[in-house]
C-alpha cells in the first residue's frame, strides 16, 4: 500500500473527532493541524524508512519510496 498524505489526514482528522476535536467552523484549524502532521510524517517515513529482507533471494534493505 503506498503512503498517502490526504488519506493520513482523513485517519488523523477521524481520530480527532472521535476524541471530541472539532475540525470544521470558520474558526476551526484542526484540518490544518491534521495536514501539517500527516505531510510530515509521509515525509519522514519516504525519507528515511528502510525495509529489511533477512533472507532469500531478495534479501537486503530497501528504501520505502
Amino acid at each position: 500500500m503506498a503512503l498517502s498524505k490526504s488519506a493520513l489526514k482523513s485517519k488523523i482528522e477521524a481520530e480527532m473527532v472521535k476524541g471530541g476535536i472539532v475540525i470544521s467552523g470558520e474558526h476551526a484549524q484542526a484540518s490544518v493541524l491534521a495536514q501539517a502532521i500527516a505531510n510530515a510524517v509521509v515525509d519522514e517515513v519516504t525519507a528515511n524508512a528502510l525495509v529489511v529482507v533477512p533472507g532469500g533471494s531478495s534479501a537486503g534493505q530497501y528504501k520505502v519510496v
